[in-house]
Order: structure tokens, then sequence, then C-alpha cells
């Protein structure tokens, strides 16, 4: 199961939690265009996305976001189908975060 998160609460969570892992599941060019701050990129519809989501650390916590969150949902709901504990999704994505973007 996974959390669905405003983007307050997004970026709330990803500024006091020593162990998040911010994963940006868009294409490399949306990840170049703008990015949440130390932002992993793995892009959900590469060929390579199940065997680098299943190399992660199962014990980190996963903050997970895309341009608008449909393939964040996917990417989560993915992720908590084999095993990652806290995996949290931001609702309506890099569109509706108010935080800073590189």
């Amino acid at each position: 199961m996974y959390k669905e998160l405003t983007s307050n609460e997004f970026e709330n969570e990803i500024k006091k939690n020593p162990n998040a892992v911010i994963l940006d599941v868009r294409t490399i060019g949306e990840y170049n265009s703008g990015h949440i701050p130390n932002a992993i990129n793995i892009d959900i519809s590469s060929a390579e996305f199940a065997d680098k989501i299943n190399s992660l650390d199962r014990n980190k916590d996963y903050y997970v976001y895309c341009r608008s969150g449909g393939r964040s949902t996917t990417a989560c709901q993915y992720m908590s189908s084999i095993g990652f504990k806290s995996v949290h999704n931001l609702v309506g994505g890099v569109l509706s975060y108010d935080g800073e973007l590189v």
C-alpha cells in the first residue's frame, strides 16, 4: 500500500526525513527540464524500469512523482506490490508541486 500526499505534505516529508529517496518517474527530457532537488530519475516507460526498481533498497522511504500523478500512481502500485513498505505519491505530480525545482 502507498500513501497519497499533497504538495505541502510531500515537501515537508522530504525535508524532514533523512531516509527519503525522491523518485522522478518521468522521461529524462522531462527530468532535465526541471525536477525536485536530489530526485533520482527512473523513467517508468523505459525497458529497464522494473530492474532498476528491483535494485532499490526496500527499507528506505520513497517519494514518487511524475508530471501530473498518473505514472507515479502506477509506479507506487508496482513498488507496493513487490514489497516496498514506505511509498508515497505526489498527488497532481510536479505540476502541483509548490516547492523549488532545479
